[in-house]
């Protein structure tokens, strides 16, 4: 994809074992097929959007969409950075940063997901350690929150391993049901404490009038 145009395709954040890019069309493709093998036991559902209750090929078509919507809609008040994550060269899932009136807030949202055949592994934390250097090391936020169902122990676990504080909680309506989740939000000098895995940012220069700072 042509990064001039576009400075975020140039964006290129790595771990030892990860690099999360901005996906091109034949990464977004691999990242759809990843989506339409499956994300979690069908038996539960752990996003507030149960964009997961569909078939293969419609889970992969959203993804797909989903991303592209994201480039779309971009403006430095309001933007979606939705990041395929490659582990050792194959795309593994997806990890989100997201914001509002950052410039002003300096605060963000993570939010991921990662292919079923890939759980357990330690991928989905250090995924999450890299978009987090990102957003404090690279574009100076001051808090970065999150959110899990209660039910979900892997999710909190990642958090808590990786520095957040409890938050509070919220109710929201899942599948016609009231589900509880837990929020949790991450200061930088948490952040400083609790890093544990080497992170490098490339390209980070030509968008930062993207991210509004």
């Amino acid at each position: 994809m042509a990064a001039h145009v576009w400075p975020l395709y140039g964006l290129r954040v790595t771990t030892p074992r990860l690099e999360l890019r901005l996906p091109d069309l034949e990464t977004l493709a691999e990242l759809a097929g990843v989506a339409a093998d499956g994300v979690h036991d069908g038996a539960s559902m752990p996003f507030t959007v149960p964009w997961t209750d569909a078939s293969p090929e419609e889970r992969g078509r959203g993804t797909f969409q989903h991303v592209l919507r994201t480039v779309a809609e971009w403006s430095p008040r309001a933007w979606t950075l939705s990041l395929a994550v490659r582990c050792e060269g194959k795309v593994v899932g997806r990890q989100d940063l997201t914001a509002s009136d950052f410039a002003v807030t300096r605060e963000a949202e993570t939010g991921s997901w990662l292919g079923l055949a890939h759980h357990g592994r330690g991928i989905g934390t250090e995924m999450r350690a890299a978009v987090l250097h990102l957003a404090f090391g690279g574009l100076g936020a001051r808090w970065v929150m999150s959110a899990a169902m209660t039910d979900n122990p892997a999710s909190l676990g990642v958090s808590r391993k990786l520095g957040y504080r409890e938050d509070g909680v919220t109710v929201a309506a899942v599948r016609g049901e009231a589900r509880t989740l837990r929020r949790l939000r991450l200061g930088r000098e948490d952040w400083e404490a609790h890093r544990a895995v080497r992170v490098d940012v490339e390209g980070l220069e030509p968008c930062r009038e993207l991210f509004g700072v």
